[in-house]
């Protein structure tokens, strides 16, 4: 595939990211995304220029619940359709610029000022559970002490949102800088093919000052929550779009079988499946579902997305064969990333948790 031809079909692929009404393309600040990410010559490969490409593409982008939904998350998928990486890094600071932005429109004081945070701040958002991180009210504020697993990219953003225990069974949301001496971001052991440039290991806190983001219970009760976590599968959708593009294309080759056209149909319907789900879940969110139902939905559609887009690589990988993942950097590049993002599904243990949300109160 020519460098032109290659452009052409990623144009193809995020024209297809659309979640307005059939025949609307993408919203403008998707379109917008979608430009300022191609003008990065190393997205996803050179870790600080794909940082700051997310700082600032997230300073424009709308964020969920606010009536924008679908805009919020094509913004995402449009990302993931230029690079994996690049939208892993978008995904986790957008949530966090939402969360915040959460705060203050339930009034609750965050003091950002105490930690340094600038119009140039980078966000992670660590709130993995296995390691204990504990919090505790000194009289000069806020201190966590412990360790936090799974914190992507902690030595290289600048500050984080961290749930940490305030009590035996109480969790609190902080905002932390992570560019201070008592803070130690572990850089490993992480040997993964995918992400590679996204680091994901442990951080060790020694009494690291730390302002608290609402109260006890604040963070996991709120509907944010689950509209990340549909964002996330909004990110795996927009990640598979390349790959359809590509099944699709090699079915309209010359010489070309029916089996590449039933390749083609298979991609095409699981990609378009994924699309309804995310609009309709879009749409409940905009007129103010909560409780128990945006539970349910959010569960509903991470679970179908990470089914349909598995379905979608493995479809690719049968259809396309060896040649692209040993030859075509980008596209095997793209495949490795996607599978571990995948897992931040659970597979058979997310569904079990939509069974019992499923059974009566």
């Amino acid at each position: 595939m020519s460098m032109q031809t290659a452009s052409v079909a990623l144009e193809e692929a995020t024209e297809a990211l659309s979640l307005h009404p059939f025949g609307d393309g993408p919203g403008a600040a998707a379109s917008a995304v979608v430009a300022s990410a191609r003008m990065i010559p190393m997205l996803g490969v050179h870790l600080g220029a794909t940082i700051d490409w997310a700082v600032a593409a997230a300073a424009d982008a709308p964020h969920p619940g606010r009536g924008r939904t679908r805009e919020t998350w094509e913004v995402l998928a449009s990302a993931a359709a230029v690079d994996v990486t690049g939208a892993r890094i978008l995904e986790p600071h957008l949530d966090a610029l939402s969360i915040l932005g959460q705060a203050r429109e339930e009034a609750i004081a965050v003091d950002l000022e105490a930690i340094g945070v600038d119009e140039g701040a980078s966000w992670g958002v660590y709130a993995a559970e296995g390691a204990r991180l504990d919090a505790r009210r000194t009289p000069d504020g806020w201190r966590l002490s412990g360790t936090k697993n799974w914190c992507s990219l902690a030595g290289d953003l600048s500050h984080a949102l961290v749930t940490a225990w305030t009590g035996p069974q109480q969790r609190r949301l902080f905002a932390v800088p992570l560019r201070r001496p008592e803070v130690r971001a572990h850089r490993g052991p992480w040997v993964s093919r995918g992400l590679s440039q996204v680091v994901s290991a442990a951080v060790d806190f020694d009494d690291a000052v730390a302002v608290p983001v609402g109260e006890d219970g604040w963070y996991l009760e709120r509907p944010g929550f689950a509209w990340g976590g549909i964002g996330v599968a909004a990110v795996w959708w927009g990640a598979a779009a390349p790959l359809v593009r590509a099944v699709v294309d090699r079915a309209q080759r010359d010489g070309a079988d029916q089996l590449a056209d039933m390749f083609a149909g298979m991609a095409d319907a699981a990609f378009w499946g994924v699309r309804a789900v995310l609009a309709e879940a879009a749409d409940a969110v905009d007129v103010g579902i909560g409780g128990r139902d945006l539970t349910i939905t959010a569960e509903r559609a991470r679970s179908i997305t990470a089914s349909q887009v598995e379905q979608i690589v493995a479809t690719a990988d049968r259809a396309l064969g060896p040649g692209p993942l040993t030859s075509d950097d980008k596209h095997a590049r793209r495949v490795a990333d996607l599978r571990i993002y995948l897992r931040q599904h659970h597979g058979e243990r997310d569904l079990a948790r939509l069974g019992r949300l499923l059974s009566p109160a």
